[in-house]
């Protein structure tokens, strides 16, 4: 294992933050001769959204067993793990409060706002694509690259953007890891990537995948997958222009469950996902039923709360939901007002607050629709 120190930005005097990446197996930017033979790589990174841990205690077993197969020479290429993906929210800590989904400085989520490569991308490759899909793919990464590192931050944040961004951006497959406040294991990721994720949701007994070509606002995972298929799309048929990058957001159920059981359960499945996926050597476990079927993000139905009040769940997480049904009740303890939260969808309660008390408008569950029929912004705040 090969580790590597990333500063960031000094906000102030005498304070200093980093980020830290493990590296196992062969590098592929060593030296020519790995550059030629193995060009393989996979990035894994935990909590972007810094008050949602239970990444990190995956990425502690992932790390003891990715040390293992390394020293058996089992890993293809390149495997980076990055256990904590944001200092900065970790460190934003309120009263005694983690803060850790937005930046302080800006109110922006660590999560939105990377560098969308698609228009950049579509300049510098022009009149320069050949026949040949991996040559392609090696321009492709190479002014993906070379854009970002260009990117001139503006603030700690935007720093820390660039530094995960470059990391990840030349990956064949990018693992995101996140969790909800409440939540079943549930996954997102690209609509083109839905057959090659679903191996991932058996290992990790997924009850949701959620598909988008465009969710909006630029986030992580989908900033390091998008341009291989608008690519694909702009320069056509003619142009062998490969899906470089899968890239899926793995949502390890709720801030609350961490169990070391679970932890090890979810590096597993992760490790033979790679396996399957040739980045590993060996044979894989055998693939579990499937305990979902992917759905369109566009068809996830936010329920939210009509007027404020108690929160009173009677839909537990996992459960099956029928369109017209209620998950719960908003109970306004002044006026004795007790309105139903319907869904007007059929399909899985994959997620839902954490909060017992509930705003007007706010967003209170996720329920994970067949059908799409919603279109902008798809991701909640």
């Amino acid at each position: 294992m090969r580790i590597e120190h990333h500063p960031l930005p000094a906000i102030s005097t005498g304070t200093n933050r980093q980020v830290t990446s493990m590296h196992f197996g062969r590098d592929k930017h060593l030296d020519n001769k790995e550059k030629t033979e193995n060009k393989k790589k996979v990035y894994i990174q935990s909590s972007l959204h810094a008050d949602e841990i239970p990444g990190m205690l995956v990425c502690h077993y992932l790390r003891q067993s990715l040390l293992e197969l390394e020293r058996a020479g089992a890993i293809d290429g390149e495997i980076v793990l990055i256990p904590v993906a944001n200092p900065i929210g970790l460190a934003q800590d309120i009263q005694g409060s983690a803060f850790g989904r937005f930046d302080l400085a800006t109110g922006i989520n660590f999560n939105r706002s990377y560098q969308y490569l698609t228009p950049e991308l579509t300049k510098r490759l022009t009149g320069r694509l050949g026949p040949n899909v991996n040559t392609n793919t090696a321009l492709i990464r190479e002014e993906a690259l070379a854009i970002l590192a260009q990117w001139q931050p503006t603030n700690e944040a935007s720093a820390l953007k660039k530094i995960l961004q470059s990391l990840a951006i030349d990956a064949d497959i990018v693992l995101d890891l996140h969790c909800d406040n409440q939540a079943v294991m549930h996954l997102y990721t690209g609509t083109p990537f839905a057959e090659a994720t679903m191996p991932l949701a058996c290992y990790l007994g997924a009850r949701a995948l959620l598909l988008s070509v465009l969710s909006g606002d630029d986030p992580f995972d989908e900033s390091c997958s998008r341009h291989w298929w608008e690519l694909a799309q702009q320069f056509g048929a003619a142009t062998p222009i490969a899906l470089g990058c899968h890239a899926i957001t793995v949502e390890l159920r709720g801030e609350s469950d961490l169990v070391h059981e679970s932890a090890k359960h979810d590096a597993n499945g992760i490790i033979q996902f790679l396996i399957q996926a040739g980045h590993i050597q060996g044979g894989s476990d055998p693939l579990p039923q499937a305990l979902c079927q992917a759905t369109p993000l566009e068809g996830s139905e936010p329920i939210t709360a009509s007027h404020a009040g108690a929160l009173v769940f009677t839909k537990n997480i996992g459960d099956f939901v029928a369109a017209g049904e209620s998950i719960g009740d908003v109970v306004d303890p002044i006026s004795g007002t007790v309105t139903p939260l319907i869904s007007s969808v059929a399909g899985v309660l994959y997620a839902r607050v954490a909060r017992r008390y509930a705003q007007h408008g706010m967003r209170v569950a996720k329920i994970a629709g067949a059908f799409a029929y919603r279109s902008g912004n798809l991701l909640s705040m």
